[in-house]
């Protein structure tokens, strides 16, 4: 593919989110001017759980602008709250979606070389995000999930820039086909054995095929989605 675009930047801080008050970053705001992109993300941002998130396989989270107008179409109650930002993400693209993006993409923004790590995993603050008692579980299921960078190259990085893909090692990967065996064709032996062998899989997700294929069994996912 011939690229993207970063349309907005974004950072934030760790605030109370929910009835409940757990904390949570997911509230980012837009950003002027260039960020340093580093290991652990852009200068000023922040993750409220480290345990989940962040930390240099979960440096940078992008999410697809396209990905907006069928949100709200889908849940027209909520349909304000789709707009830039919305899924706590970095990097608004424009321009390509999971369908666009590998595993192991190496893409130079800005000054900065940055590297596909995974697709995010949607987690129950989302829930609370939206209002929407099961919206982990649609963003799961729908595959409109985001994905993540890490930084292989610490540089600059401003809204205008464009992504310029540098390599490419995993062209059977992408986002889409990756996403639709950890949660649709769950058990494809063949494919999970394939994925657990990529190079640069991040450990936690080549423990989950390698625990499916010993196991024969999926993850309770109903803690991570806030479902019982």
């Amino acid at each position: 593919m011939a690229g993207f675009d970063i349309l907005e930047l974004r950072i934030g801080r760790s605030k109370p989110l929910g009835a409940a008050g757990a904390l949570s970053a997911i509230d980012k705001h837009k950003v002027g001017g260039a960020l340093a992109a580093g290991p652990l993300g852009l200068d000023g941002d922040e993750q409220a759980d480290r345990k989940y998130h962040g930390g240099p396989d979960k440096a940078i989270h992008a999410y697809a602008v396209t990905h907006l107008p069928g949100w709200a179409d889908e849940l027209p109650a909520q349909a304000q709250r789709f707009r830039p930002g919305a899924f706590g993400e970095n990097l608004v693209i424009g321009g390509a979606s999971e369908a666009d993006i590998c595993l192991g993409d190496r893409w130079r923004i800005g000054s900065a070389l940055v590297e596909v790590s995974q697709g995010r995993q949607p987690c129950w603050k989302l829930n609370l995000r939206f209002d929407v008692t099961d919206m982990a579980r649609r963003v799961q299921e729908s595959g409109r999930t985001g994905w993540y960078f890490r930084v292989i190259e610490p540089g600059l990085i401003a809204a205008g820039d464009r992504g310029v893909l540098v390599a490419r090692p995993h062209p059977a990967w992408t986002l889409n086909r990756t996403s639709h065996l950890l949660y649709h064709d769950r058990m494809n032996r063949m494919a999970l054995a394939e994925l657990a062998r990529l190079p640069g899989l991040p450990d936690n997700w080549r423990r989950l095929a390698e625990a499916r294929l010993s196991s024969g069994r999926t993850e309770d996912w109903s803690r991570r989605l806030g479902v019982s």
